[in-house]
């Protein structure tokens, strides 16, 4: 194949997918403005407070997740820093001057 050809098809191709997204576009903007396509309107339904502070409730139309949160909760990047630190020999935030 020459040089010539790649760019005739590379021409070709570009123009089928040019007219393919515009097509779609255009299909979009005219079902949109003759009122064909009707977004639905998301009902948001009242979630019920939880009596524990440290209880999270996500509900979904499918799904319902609870999330509880311990009260002492220490993150694992935050151990993993502290061990590595350990041993540095670096004086920790409870240690006096020994």
């Amino acid at each position: 194949m020459n040089f010539k050809d790649l760019v005739k098809w590379n021409k070709r191709v570009s123009a089928v997918y040019a007219v393919g997204i515009w097509t779609m576009v255009g299909s979009y903007a005219y079902v949109t403005y003759t009122g064909r396509f009707d977004t639905p309107v998301k009902k948001r339904e009242e979630v019920e407070e939880p009596e524990d502070p440290n209880k999270v409730v996500y509900q979904t139309a499918h799904s319902k997740t609870i999330i509880v949160y311990r009260k002492d909760f220490v993150p694992y990047s935050t151990r993993i820093f502290s061990f590595i630190r350990s041993f540095s020999g670096e004086p920790k935030s409870g240690d006096s001057d020994k």
